[in-house]
């Protein structure tokens, strides 16, 4: 087990631990405001190019994702009241601590993209998939608002695939050459300074 894995495995534990209550609350709005299930589950494209299981709590309507992958504005229709704040601080995110825990992702690596978008990328954008997936990275702290700029564009899915997709890679890709516990450490702090912020 390298250094990062363990950091990994004892965050994941601890997080799910003491944030537990904060589940619970967050499944009980959920399930009083809309129905459906607490969690969403989508298949994402993993280490190896593997695909998994990725968890979140459901902030969109039920099927709202056979409208389209992309998120586009902060006031996407199919996003639910409870939602949209999940979304702005980020707790949407809290049951991918299951995923680090079960050694899917990593808290810091390139955000998991659907098939759907992998199928575009390049021999070479493909080694970003050498790494476990992560929760947060680079590309997660500057593009925040992605989808504020895809609700600017004229044809979000296009934006997205030419502009947003391989900046993102590139992004991940600084990562991955500079994999070390600093910058670890410093991506977690940065995202959850931008969390509590909500911006």
């Amino acid at each position: 087990m390298d250094s990062i894995r363990f950091f990994d495995f004892v965050f994941a534990l601890i997080g799910i631990i003491i944030l537990s209550p904060l589940f619970i609350i967050i499944a009980l709005c959920i399930k009083c405001t809309s129905k459906g299930s607490v969690f969403f589950k989508q298949t994402r494209v993993g280490k190896n190019n593997i695909d998994f299981k990725l968890y979140k709590f459901r902030s969109m309507y039920v099927q709202a994702e056979t409208k389209g992958q992309l998120t586009v504005g902060g006031r996407d229709n199919r996003i639910t009241t409870v939602g949209y704040y999940l979304r702005k601080f980020k707790l949407d995110e809290l049951p991918q601590f299951l995923n680090v825990l079960f050694g899917e992702m990593s808290f810091v690596g390139p955000r998991p993209e659907v098939r759907k978008y992998v199928n575009y990328y390049t021999a070479e954008q493909l080694q970003v998939l050498n790494v476990l997936p992560g929760i947060t990275d680079y590309a997660s702290i500057a593009f925040r608002n992605e989808n504020e700029l895809l609700a600017k564009a004229e044809n979000p899915e296009e934006y997205y695939i030419q502009y947003i997709l391989p900046k993102k890679i590139e992004l991940n890709r600084m990562f991955i050459e500079q994999r070390t516990l600093k910058n670890y450490f410093s991506i977690l702090w940065k995202t959850i300074i931008t969390s509590v912020r909500g911006k």
